[in-house]
């Protein structure tokens, strides 16, 4: 069969069909334990984190040796400076990298690659990461989502044979996904792959690559059309960048993470080796999502890097700055915002190692939890951000450059604020991990309930739930009404003479997690087939979540280092300070669950989008240029310049 000669847009789905393609990109299954699908179901199963998780003592010798070298790159070769000013990489640095074996870090060692556990590859992320922000995007878009991940977890042996020992020294990748029309919704994609002999044949374009413009090798997803002999569905390749009929038209500037590589790639008439597909037809979605389950652990390991600099900088600033005859540090109004930051980096580091710790013994299952460090930990930083920048009041807000021309410290806070912003956004939006990580925490009650509530189902599907649901829920929900959290010896393991009481936080922990299941069970009882449209108290529900599994990784954490004798009093301190700032965030939520504007607020929506307040918007002038608000996505050949520029 040939390649039409035209292919058609991005197909129109309705919202449901747009749902079931995301449902069957799930992974259906529970295999192993996980701690916060536990904890979302009114389980707190601190048996499944404690005693903290420890790597074995050959992988801290390698992980050591190689964080010892980049710190010497990074501190002699990495001028972030230079890279924010001109928007660019240098080629050299990069080079440098591959020559360090920085592209292989998670790469095993027969394919050339450092071996490197999750854990270490996290704290070489925040290292390089706290040297610039864009070199961190790279290394991560690379590794984390790039073509490594996915073929090191579905690739054939002759696939992983033929590609990763170049992925490991030399060849850069990049993940292409989005379109210009899609984002969160790959049921409406619309680049192709039309089977034509052994080959399959792109054609489409994708939007927002990061490393797109260097790279060497794309992991690329595609709908095959179902056909004869071709089950069809969105697919994943890997693609060679220099193939012909790919261009990449144009390299995009954002607001902050200057130097990343990041652009829009064309596809006209791009022939991929059927050799060159990962996975059956149909899997690609499976196969992205389930890369993402410790890929999205990258991006809070950065935003842990950046905490800590920010601690750094804030000490050091407000010990010197004075305000009223005294250090800014002593008063209360900053130093509350002091902290903050140092609380919230202790608790996000504990949630990034935890969970990477987690990730490498592979006994857990870690989706939710990787998702939580995700969503937590870029919520999180962008705070912890925006904290220092207050905290360096105008100094804050000027750029180094200008500092150091006027003969002050060069502090890049308003850059490291604006390259933050994104990770809000990245690898799945706040409000996107929201209902993702709601979708699993729910899993449970779909199981026994789902048909229930499901228009379609006949109603002998939905006697038969409701069967199974009432003996569910009646096993279920006597067990949400009392457990160790109301029992004031409960977890004496963390009352330690001397110390803070831990304890007391993990007896609020398990109770808040009963409370947090029997408000799930509420919901679902009073809106049924409408959860799903609750968005913002699936939100909170996520987020409670997500301020239990921190009190709880810091609290383990904190018993951890005082066993291995490692500032034990400083970190139970901390892990004190957090949870006791956590416990006040949790209230609020549960407060707002119940009591919240989201009924009045989608009235308002209503009205603004019918007109009814552009009397509102009178009086300002709009200084946004013209043109269409998406581009033109239409397949077809490039019309202007290839912008591609692979690093050698």
């Amino acid at each position: 069969m040939s390649a039409p000669s035209d292919t058609p847009q991005a197909p129109k789905v309705t919202e449901r069909e747009a749902r079931q393609v995301a449902e069957a990109a799930r992974e259906q299954d529970w295999r192993k334990p996980s701690f916060a699908k536990e904890l979302f179901l009114g389980r707190f199963r601190l048996d499944l984190i404690h005693p903290h998780p420890v790597p074995p003592a050959d992988d801290v010798r390698r992980g050591e040796a190689f964080l010892a070298r980049l710190r010497a790159f990074c501190e002699t070769r990495i001028d972030g400076a230079l890279i924010e000013r001109e928007a660019r990489i240098p080629d050299e640095v990069v080079n440098g990298l591959k020559e360090l074996g920085a592209l292989g870090m998670k790469i095993e060692t027969r394919y050339g690659g450092l071996g490197l556990t999750q854990v270490y590859y996290n704290k070489a992320l925040a290292l390089v990461g706290s040297a610039s922000p864009s070199l961190g995007a790279l290394l991560s878009a690379h590794q984390s989502i790039g073509v490594p991940q996915p073929l090191k977890m579905f690739g054939t042996q002759e696939q992983k044979d033929a590609f990763l020992p170049r992925l490991a020294r030399t060849d850069i990748s990049a993940f292409l996904l989005t379109e210009p029309d899609v984002g969160s919704d790959p049921a409406r994609l619309a680049t192709s792959a039309v089977p034509d002999g052994d080959d399959y044949v792109l054609d489409g374009v994708k939007l927002w690559t990061t490393n797109g413009v260097v790279a060497d090798l794309l992991v690329v997803m595609a709908r095959v059309p179902r056909s004869e002999g071709h089950q069809g569905g969105i697919t994943a390749f890997v693609v060679e960048a220099d193939s012909p009929g790919i261009t990449v038209e144009h390299r995009n500037a954002f607001m902050g993470l200057r130097g990343i590589e990041n652009g829009v790639t064309r596809f006209h008439g791009v022939r991929v080796p059927s050799g060159n597909r990962i996975g059956p037809e149909g899997a690609g979605l499976k196969i992205a999502l389930t890369t993402l389950n410790t890929g999205r652990l990258s991006l809070p390991a950065m935003c842990v890097g950046v905490g800590k600099w920010s601690l750094k900088i804030a000490r050091e600033w407000s010990a010197v700055r004075e305000q009223w005859g005294r250090a800014v540090a002593r008063h209360e109004a900053v130093g509350a915002k002091i902290s903050f930051i140092a609380a919230t980096t202790f608790a996000l580091e504990a949630v990034v190692d935890l969970s990477s710790q987690m990730a490498d013994e592979n006994r857990n299952d870690i989706r939710i939890e990787a998702a939580l460090a995700k969503l937590y930990g870029s919520e999180m930083g962008w705070l912890i951000s925006d904290e220092l920048v207050q905290i360096r009041g105008g100094r804050g807000f000027e750029t180094a450059d200008s500092l150091a021309a006027r003969g002050e410290r060069a502090v890049p806070a308003e850059q490291m604020l604006r390259d933050m912003r994104i990770n809000r956004i990245f690898e799945g939006s706040t409000e996107i991990m929201h209902l993702l990580i709601a979708r699993e925490a729910v899993d449970a009650h779909l199981k026994v309930a789902g048909d229930i509530i499901d228009p379609d189902k006949p109603f002998a599907d939905k006697a038969r739930a409701g069967a199974n649901a009432a003996g569910f829920y009646a096993r279920w929900l006597p067990k949400l009404v009392s457990g160790p959290g109301q029992l004031p010896g409960a977890y004496a393991q963390f009352r330690i003479p001397g110390h803070p009481d831990l304890s007391a936080h993990l007896r609020y922990v398990e109770r808040s997690a009963r409370r947090l299941a029997r408000s799930t069970f509420y919901a679902m009882s009073r809106w049924q087939g409408r959860m799903e449209t609750k968005q913002g108290f699936l939100g909170r529900i996520v987020d409670i979540g997500a301020e239990l599994f921190a009190m709880s990784a810091a609290c383990v954490r904190a018993e951890h280092l005082r066993v291995d004798d490692d500032h034990g009093r400083e970190a139970y301190q901390l892990a004190d300070v957090f949870c006791r700032q956590s416990r006040i965030r949790v209230e609020e939520l549960f407060r707002r669950l119940w009591s919240n504007t989201d009924d009045i607020d989608r009235r308002v929506v209503d009205g603004v989008l019918s007109g009814t307040y552009t009397w509102l918007e009178e009086g300002v002038i709009d200084p946004s240029g013209d043109g269409p608000w998406i581009a033109d996505a239409t397949p077809g050949p490039a019309t202007g310049d290839d912008v591609h520029r692979p690093i050698r």
